[in-house]
């Protein structure tokens, strides 16, 4: 063992004679963040497609009575020239969102639906619909439909409403 601790100090000694204590400090935390950045190189479980869900949906999806607009209030961007899940040309999806949770009667799961403003251009004045299923006052903001989402976008200018399933609720 003692050829191990001759090796070590003499190591030892040879770096610190060529090297500052900055330098030294400065080369480990270029490795803590080199090491850092490769993090999200490792390999993870990536979400299999049930995770991801996709409800059987049947109806008139520009109704105000159909399942995902549980929680809406607005105009549809079905009407507007878009789709429940995009925006029409010209208008820009707001990051900032409510969501609702919706009963599909076609398979009776409860789902995470995002209700997402499309910004950019004037209400479209189509399909106006103003449901509030499940709507909490507006000190809790992010389960509201009280308020104007376009935050987050170029313009604050409202033109309608989509409904996204993002989940699949769980039971209660």
């Amino acid at each position: 063992m003692k050829w191990l601790d001759q090796i070590t100090e003499n190591t030892s000694r040879s770096i610190a004679q060529r090297t500052s204590r900055r330098g030294f400090l400065g080369k480990v935390a270029g490795l803590l963040a080199g090491g850092a950045a490769s993090v999200p190189l490792l390999p993870v479980a990536r979400a299999d497609e049930h995770s991801n869900p996709h409800p059987v949906e049947s109806g008139d999806v520009n109704s105000c009575d159909y399942w995902r607009y549980c929680a809406i209030d607005g105009f549809l961007c079905g009407c507007c020239g878009g789709s429940m899940n995009s925006c029409p040309p010209g208008t820009e999806m707001s990051p900032i969102t409510w969501i609702g949770t919706c009963e599909n009667p076609e398979d009776g799961k409860s789902y995470i639906i995002s209700y997402n403003d499309c910004c950019g251009k004037s209400s479209c004045g189509n399909c106006l619909c103003m449901r509030s299923e499940g709507d909490r006052p507006v000190y809790r903001p992010n389960q509201s439909n009280d308020l104007n989402w376009c935050l987050g976008t170029k313009s604050n200018v409202y033109n309608c409403s989509t409904a996204i399933v993002i989940g699949t609720a769980l039971d209660k």
